[in-house]
Order: structure tokens, then C-alpha cells, then sequence
């Protein structure tokens, strides 16, 4: 019992581990979105706007402030009596003692705040900018961790092609070792497999260096261990979709991040603008105050007996020469918002222009790797035949190599035209504003 135990738990890790070996696109991108680090920044970036609208509010809200003074008046003001009053004489006496204490609490409420009103617009559109910042770095993590995954995959290829590669040189420097050792074939003709096959070698150790670099990339940007493994689905078909052709034809320049943050940044210079505007209105607030005043000849009289009082108010404020001050900033925040504005179509024909150049890359490139395809399955028929006709002495070791190189030729094509299809892909859904669409659809 105990076995069986032991064995099913051993079982149960072994399943665990094997089915963590292999981690698709989408796997990759799932854990990125929680682990990369620029979601906590984008994050607080989130709460810091949630601050900000309450600051804003808050103004609005009604505020309650306390005071306490004491003063020691070492030489206390005297006042004048004119003559008459009193006496045929001025009499001059002081109006208070050495030491006056005073504590008050005061409440004050807004009432209408023309540019305090207005502001409080712009708190939507800042949320909603901290909303559109976080889905952009949504984004980037899947255009990044993309990108990454894509060069893994491709080199992937390049490995299983060099080894296929080095397999074809280990049985042809085979036969002629044997062929050398009875005389009937030349130690030059050994030597050039050999050479060719000692650069297939060093095109493995590039390519699993560069492999490691982009393993070491996906890592970082999936803000997974750089010391822990990870392995990657290099299925040619499991991993990554295909074209949707032109389905991805239909392009609109406000499905893009950027464009609608623009949109946005218009919005809150319009409304800039009419707060400056507001600020020529009369603004009205009200005010009570309750406290109470001490007076004494030593600093304990001055508390004993105080005198209490109590205000209620209201406030007026008309601003009436300011308004050269208030139109210097209203044409600022004018031509801010022109100035925007003008940007943003320049933009959306820029977006046009990038989307119409991936689009174009895509179809030029997806028509290269279907081709290359081709070749390659071409190539290594070629090859085939040429070294069935080497083994039966009907043709020379020249030809045999030279059709060899022709297949080497047409791998590095296929591998740089299929990363370069892949990389088209996803740049056509980033120039389209399609990113989590494509995210989606894995």
C-alpha cells in the first residue's frame, strides 16, 4: 500500500512537471499579464488617479479649520480720546491687557465656483487615461512577449535543421573514413566534409546562444525567473495562429491606444480652457466662526475668563482686474488644444501608414515563406537525389556538396522569411489596434 502510494505520488509529479514543460504563446502572455512589472506601476498610476478626482472633490466639500494665538504684548497700543470727551485734555489708554488669548474653529462651503466646477470634469478623463495607460502596457506585454516567443520558435527550427545537417556530414565523413583507410578515396575529399561539417557545429553553438538570449528575453518580459527553466512549444503548428488575411483589412485609427489618449488629451484642454474661463465669474462662499478671546495682566488670567463670540457669513469674490493675466492663459490653452488637434490627424494618417506597411509585409512575406517552403521541400528532394547518386559513383563529391550548400542556402531563407512572416503578423495586429484580439484568439 505504501508503494502504491509513493507511486502515484511520484506519478502525480511527474505529470505536473511534464505538463509544465512545454508553454504555449498564450500561456506565456497569461503569465505576463501577472508578473510583469510595469502592471503594478500602471496600477498605481490607476490609484493615483483615483486620488487625484477625490482631491479635486474635496475643494467642494465643506472645511473646517481650528485657531489658537497668544500674545504677550510687552508694550500694548494706546488709543486717543480726543480732547472734550473726557476732559479738557486728550486721554490716551490701552484697549487691552499684556497678555490676549484667542481660540476659534471656522467652517467654510463653496457655494458656486465657476473654474472649480469645470474642473471637476476633467476627473473622468483622467480615470479613463489611467485605464487606457494600463490596457497600453496590456499591449506591449503581448507585442514583447510575442516578438520573443517568435525568435525562440524560429530558432527552434534552425536547431532541428542543423542537426538534420550535421546527421547528413557524420554519414558521409563515416563512409569516406573507411573509404580513406582502404585506399580508395583521397584524405582531401575527408577534409571537406569535415570542414563543412565543423561549421555546422559552430552554427549550433550560435544558435543555441542566440536561442538563450531569447529565452533570457522572453523571461524578462513575462517578469518570469531568469534562472529557472522554461521551455517553449516549438510545434511548427500548435503554437502560433495563422493569417486572418483579409479579415484584419478593416482598419479604424480609434481602435488604437494611442489615438483615443489623444482624443482624451483634447478633452482635457478643452476643458482647460473653459476653467480659465470660469475664472472670471464671482465666486460665493459661506463661513461660520465660533470662539472665544482672554485678556489678563499674567499669562493664567488670559485663560480664565473667556469671552465667547460667534459669526455666520457669506463671501463674495469678483475679480475685475485680472483679466490680462486670465486671457494670456485662455490663449495658451487655445492653441494647446488646436495644436493637439492638429496633431492627432497627423496621427491618424501616420496610423494609416503604418497599418498599410505591415499589411503590405504581410502579404509580401507570407508569400516568401510559402515559397521557401517550397524550396526547401525542393532542395531536399534535390539532395536525395544527388547523394543516391554519390553512393553509386554517379556523380563527383563537388556536385554532392554544392547541392548540400543549395540546402543550407534555402534553410537560412525559410528561417529568415518565417520569422519575418511572424514578426509582420504582429505588427500588423499593433498597427491595427488588434492586440487583444489576437490575444484572444490563441
Amino acid at each position: 500500500m505504501g508503494k502504491k502510494i509513493i507511486l502515484l505520488f511520484i506519478s502525480g509529479i511527474w505529470l505536473k512537471v511534464s505538463a509544465q514543460e512545454n508553454w504555449t504563446l498564450k500561456q506565456c502572455i497569461d503569465y505576463g499579464q501577472k508578473n510583469n512589472r510595469n502592471n503594478i506601476i500602471y496600477a498605481n498610476e490607476k490609484r493615483a488617479a483615483d486620488a487625484k478626482a477625490k482631491e479635486a472633490l474635496a475643494d467642494y466639500l465643506p472645511r473646517v479649520s481650528l485657531t489658537a494665538t497668544l500674545d504677550d504684548n510687552l508694550k500694548l497700543q494706546q488709543t486717543v480720546i480726543p480732547a472734550g470727551a473726557f476732559g479738557p485734555d486728550d486721554v490716551k489708554i490701552s484697549m487691552s491687557k499684556q497678555f490676549s488669548s484667542n481660540a476659534s474653529a471656522q467652517l467654510d462651503q463653496v457655494i458656486y465656483d465657476g473654474a472649480l466646477l469645470k474642473g471637476l470634469k476633467a476627473n473622468k478623463y483622467n480615470l479613463r487615461q489611467a485605464d487606457l495607460n494600463m490596457q497600453q502596457s496590456r499591449e506591449a506585454i503581448i507585442y514583447n512577449i510575442s516578438t520573443a516567443y517568435f525568435q525562440i520558435f524560429v530558432y527552434h527550427q534552425q536547431l532541428e535543421l542543423l542537426q538534420f545537417n550535421k546527421g547528413t556530414y557524420e554519414k558521409q565523413m563515416e563512409i569516406y573514413r573507411l573509404q580513406v583507410s582502404k585506399g580508395t578515396a583521397l584524405q582531401k575529399d575527408l577534409d571537406k566534409v569535415n570542414v563543412d561539417y565543423n561549421n555546422t557545429i559552430s552554427q549550433i553553438r550560435v544558435a543555441r546562444s542566440n536561442l538563450q538570449l531569447a529565452e533570457n528575453e522572453l523571461k524578462y518580459e513575462m517578469g518570469y525567473p531568469i534562472n529557472d527553466a522554461l521551455s517553449v512549444d516549438a510545434s511548427r503548428d500548435a503554437s502560433i495562429p495563422v493569417s486572418n488575411g483579409d479579415s484584419t483589412r478593416t482598419f479604424s485609427p480609434t481602435s488604437r491606444v494611442d489615438y483615443q489618449l489623444s482624443e482624451l488629451n483634447i478633452k482635457t484642454l478643452e476643458i482647460e480652457q473653459s476653467r480659465i474661463k470660469a475664472q472670471a465669474l464671482p465666486k460665493l462662499s459661506a463661513y461660520a466662526r465660533y470662539g472665544a478671546v482672554g485678556f489678563g495682566d499674567n499669562l493664567k488670567q488670559s485663560y480664565g475668563e473667556l469671552l465667547p463670540f460667534s459669526t455666520v457669513g457669506l463671501k463674495l469674490n469678483v475679480p475685475i482686474l485680472d483679466f490680462y493675466k486670465r486671457n494670456a492663459q485662455y490663449k495658451q490653452a487655445n492653441i494647446n488644444r488646436v495644436n493637439a488637434e492638429e496633431k492627432l490627424k497627423l496621427s491618424e494618417g501616420q496610423y494609416r501608414v503604418e497599418y498599410d506597411n505591415a499589411y503590405t509585409k504581410l502579404q509580401q512575406s507570407t508569400a516568401n515563406v510559402e515559397n521557401d517552403r517550397r524550396n526547401i521541400t525542393l532542395a531536399e528532394s534535390v539532395f536525395k537525389v544527388t547523394d543516391l547518386q554519390f553512393q553509386k559513383g554517379t556523380t563527383d563529391l563537388t556536385d554532392w556538396l554544392n547541392t548540400q550548400h543549395s540546402l543550407r542556402e534555402t534553410q537560412s531563407n525559410y528561417l529568415n522569411s518565417l520569422y519575418n512572416y511572424y514578426l509582420a503578423r504582429i505588427d500588423v495586429e499593433k498597427a491595427a489596434g488588434t492586440l487583444t484580439t489576437f490575444y484572444n484568439s490563441l
